[in-house]
């Protein structure tokens, strides 16, 4: 019987899968790149993707080596609702950095600071399987949504770099407990508290303003 081209259920498989992911989702983003279109360019039947990882999900946290599943830590973190979701999120964050996935989280950002492809990986990473999820379960406002994201992302990635990166002191010695009640309550404000609005006073004022004066 004549081959088909398609290439044979084993570790060779899989790891084709995986480039091919790896290049679609840095390329077109996780909602941009499909299973189908991965299945072709890795040369196996859609249905061997869905064999080895099960999901789009599984197979982006594959693609991209994540630390931890969102889907297994996120839903204690948000699910409560939003108050106390500061605390939560840090506790949780600081959990993950201090097991053995924070090798794994480490060398992500570390990657994400000096390669453009590992920081739109981590991009895709922060919206679509955390962003989004913190949207849909704390009932965020999708207009302010993605800002909130970014803030709360500053201080996270901020945080992970300091304490377990460049081991800035006091911080890097700080107890789990300490940190969560320093920088819980700064996350809390940006999750849940009026966010302030844009500031288009100078903006009015020079396009008022005849130029020469």
């Amino acid at each position: 019987m004549a081959r088909t081209g398609r290439r044979p259920g084993n570790q060779d498989t899989r790891e084709a899968i995986l480039a091919a992911a790896t290049k679609a989702f840095a390329e077109r983003g996780f909602d941009g790149a499909s299973i189908r279109q991965i299945a072709t360019s890795a040369g196996v039947d859609p249905a061997l993707v869905h064999h080895y990882f099960g999901s789009k999900d599984k197979l982006f946290l594959a693609a991209m080596n994540a630390p931890l599943d969102p889907g297994t830590v996120l839903p204690k973190v948000f699910e409560p609702g939003l108050d106390g979701v500061g605390e939560r999120l840090v506790r949780a964050f600081l959990t993950v950095w201090d097991s053995p996935a924070g090798s794994t989280a480490a060398a992500l950002v570390r990657s994400a600071l000096q390669h453009e492809w590992s920081a739109r990986m981590l991009r895709e990473f922060l919206v679509s399987q955390i962003l989004r999820r913190a949207t849909r379960t704390l009932n965020l406002d999708p207009a302010e949504a993605p800002k909130r994201a970014a803030l709360v992302a500053s201080q996270m990635i901020g945080l992970g770099l300091m304490r377990y990166i460049l081991k800035l002191e006091p911080l890097a010695s700080m107890t789990q407990d300490d940190v969560v009640r320093n920088i819980g309550p700064t996350i809390q404000h940006y999750l849940a508290d009026p966010l302030p609005r844009p500031d288009v006073s100078n903006k009015s004022v020079r396009e008022a303003t005849p130029r020469g004066q």
